[in-house]
């Protein structure tokens, strides 16, 4: 693999690019962006987030700031999710749906309560190849009158750094104590003497924290972090900790043809707390069942099942896989693929067709990996 992908001056670049390129990393194009794939490697890259830490550059990722006296109920009929429930400084993970039931993006909200003139404030993150899709989507459904939408993504900086001694590296540059804040907990606090957004959550599967400051703070904290031993870690690394944790990749596991329901995330869906855009079809899909749905596989054997490759029963194809990989964890090749909710049962052999054979598979519980540090919130 080159260092640079080819046609890079279309591609737009983080304001740590300058820092990662020094470290002759390798890129390649990812949502419009020249973001990198590895560094020392992927399996080391890897095992230093299962294993310590690991720190990535997100600052790809779109970032919104969203403030109104009727923020959270203009949000509630955008997403499925009861984001009442939300206190201060608490944050729901949930999908914007489009009226068929469809993901149009999995975003994150963190709720930041209420100003001294009772106007409700929050932090929207979403997908980078999603950004200018969910944007338009979010100013056409909220009353802009009276939200006042703000979109950071150009101008923040996002770090996210990861592993089971992520708290502890991070602790050192802020004076505020990170031990209080749960999983998907946030504040604002000064790291470096600077103002920042912190966030515990990620999308490894292991504890740490999310991190949004201004671009020179930014690359002093990357600098510092280094210093400090954390491992830079790329794109390829990230999707087979992500796929260990069998957390959806928009575009692939997840799009707007997919339902919530469809794809495991029923835990996001709920249908009591009012309407909301694609209400109707997730409730016809929860009175009678959906007809597919995403599963976890084990391959028995070396093959890797790849994005694309047709799943079969009794010879027939039956779906296809999202994602897979080997995992460096397990040892394995793992992969999630939609297939008929009648063949979705745990224990259920299939087949995966690779370069024109079959090799057995079998339906497993997901996450194929649990971390015993990630916080429960």
């Amino acid at each position: 693999m080159a260092n640079h992908p080819e046609n890079t001056e279309t591609l737009a670049r983080t304001p740590l690019y300058p820092l990662i390129q020094k470290l002759k990393a390798r890129f390649t194009s990812f949502g419009g962006w020249d973001m990198p794939v590895q560094f020392s490697g992927i399996t080391s890259e890897h095992e230093a987030v299962r294993n310590n830490a690991g720190m990535f550059d997100i600052s790809h990722m779109g970032k919104f700031t969203l403030q109104g006296k009727n923020l959270v109920s203009q949000l509630q009929k955008l997403v499925p999710s009861d984001l009442s429930r939300l206190q201060p400084g608490q944050a729901q993970y949930s999908v914007l749906l489009n009226p068929q039931g469809g993901i149009i993006d999995d975003i994150i909200f963190y709720y930041q309560g209420e100003t001294n003139t009772d106007e409700q404030k929050g932090v929207l993150i979403v997908n980078a190849a999603t950004c200018a899709k969910d944007k338009a989507w979010l100013i056409a459904h909220l009353d802009t009158n009276e939200i006042k939408f703000q979109d950071l993504s150009t101008e923040k900086v996002l770090i996210a750094l990861q592993g089971p001694k992520a708290v502890e590296k991070l602790q050192k540059f802020l004076e505020t104590d990170l031990t209080p804040i749960k999983a998907f907990g946030h504040l604002e606090a000064n790291i470096l003497g600077k103002p920042a957004f912190l966030a515990r959550t990620g999308y490894t599967g292991e504890d740490g924290f999310e991190i949004m400051v201004d671009p020179d703070t930014g690359v002093e904290l990357w600098q510092k972090l280094m210093t400090a031993g954390v491992i830079p870690v790329g794109l390829g690394a990230r999707d087979t900790l992500r796929l260990e944790a069998a957390m959806a990749l928009y575009g692939q596991d997840i799009d707007e043809t997919t339902t919530p329901l469809e794809a495991g995330l029923g835990w996001l869906v709920h249908l009591d707390k009012g309407e909301f855009i694609g209400r109707e079809i997730l409730t016809l899909q929860k009175a009678t069942g959906v007809k597919r749905r995403l599963v976890g596989l084990q391959m028995q054997g070396r093959n890797i099942a790849r994005h694309g490759y047709p799943v079969l029963a009794a010879g027939k194809i039956i779906g296809e896989i999202t994602s897979g990989t080997t995992s460096p964890t397990l040892g394995y090749a793992i992969a999630l693929a939609y297939v008929p909710t009648e063949l979705a049962t745990i224990g259920q052999q299939l087949e995966v067709e690779i370069r024109g054979k079959t090799y057995p598979t079998v339906v497993v519980k997901r996450p194929f990996y649990r971390s015993k540090s990630r916080l429960t919130n």
